[in-house]
């Protein structure tokens, strides 16, 4: 058994000075080393331990930022909609290939930008579903990344609650109706449902604003609530997990961050895995491989997070059959 620890202080400010660099010379040092364009939904903060795996990738791949190769960063500050003006400003700076990681609609923005760059992307849904690429062996044209399968397991999470409120008639799913892979998880949950022979109810939440009444109303009908796989709560797995405490409601989420943070449960797929092999990835672009030569690669391992301290404040109790499955077990 492990216990959860955040990024460390130094580590963050380290990634984030990394981030601010190019505001002053990136310009400069386009003359003597090229330069990735990284395209983020959300901030640096936000992002920080995502960005140490990426660096560690590209680092594996003979490059570090600042010594051979430099970095534009554009962040969308969680507001998705600034995407597309984002990539086509990476586009018109010049960079020598684009990054689009924390999921499909980043890489939808780029590829619709980017049309002679070489991108690679890092997501949880299938890239070839959603028109990204090609197939997954050949992705043609300038395109190619990391896929987990965050998304397609998000019945499993459906399942673990189930197991956690067997008594529950009734299980709420949280989604986020303007994600590209909304409605396929919501196809997938409701067969889930129907085998485990329970009632499904779908709230939708886009906004931070949205989140609270969720909560409150799950706990006036004492059930759980299941997050799909989306970006834009795994990023505000603090905040998820401030609100399940303080409304005692077992909650699960696709994110690690969520127990770590005093969340009850977490299923999804390994993003420092899935980051990591991004930048190595950019790194063999960079070296002259090209796109469309680089099958996309599925990172298969999921991640099974409990929170013990989380599970006695709600008052439950897990299993010896779930500390067992756990693959990390927050004290």
């Amino acid at each position: 058994m492990t216990s959860g620890r955040s990024v460390r202080r130094r580590d963050l400010l380290v990634l984030m000075a990394g981030a601010a660099a190019w505001t002053t010379p990136l310009h400069a040092q386009k003359a003597t080393m090229p330069v990735i364009g990284y395209l983020c939904a959300e901030s640096p903060e936000l992002f920080a331990s995502r960005l140490k795996a990426f660096h560690e990738g590209l680092r594996e791949a003979g490059f570090v930022e600042g010594r051979n190769v430099a970095i534009d960063y554009q962040w969308a500050e969680g507001q998705y909609t600034r995407l597309p003006a984002l990539a086509a400003n990476l586009v018109a700076r010049n960079v020598d290939i684009v990054v689009a990681p924390g999921g499909a609609q980043v890489a939808l923005a780029v590829k619709a930008a980017v049309s002679n760059n070489a991108i690679v992307f890092e997501m949880g849904g299938d890239p070839v579903q959603l028109g990204v690429v090609d197939s997954l062996s050949r992705p043609g044209g300038n395109i190619t990344g990391v896929s987990s399968l965050s998304v397609d397991v998000s019945p499993k999470r459906l399942e673990l609650m189930h197991e956690m409120l067997p008594v529950a008639a009734k299980l709420t799913v949280v989604a986020n109706p303007t994600s590209p892979t909304a409605n396929s998880q919501l196809q997938k949950l409701r067969s889930a449902a129907e085998t485990l022979g329970i009632l499904l109810q779908v709230v939708n939440a886009s906004t931070e604003k949205e989140f609270e009444p969720i909560f409150s109303g799950a706990a006036e009908e004492a059930g759980g609530l299941v997050f799909t796989s989306d970006p834009y709560f795994a990023f505000r797995s603090r905040q998820l997990a401030e609100l399940a405490m303080k409304y005692r409601v077992p909650a699960i989420t696709q994110s690690r961050d969520f127990p770590m943070a005093g969340g009850l449960m977490s299923y999804g797929g390994d993003f420092a895995q899935s980051h990591r092999r991004a930048g190595m990835y950019a790194g063999r672009i960079l070296k002259g491989e090209k796109p469309s030569d680089l099958p996309v690669q599925l990172v298969t391992k999921v991640e099974f997070i409990i929170n013990m301290k989380a599970a006695k404040l709600l008052g439950r109790e897990f299993s010896p059959s779930f500390v067992s499955a756990a693959d990390e077990v927050i004290e």
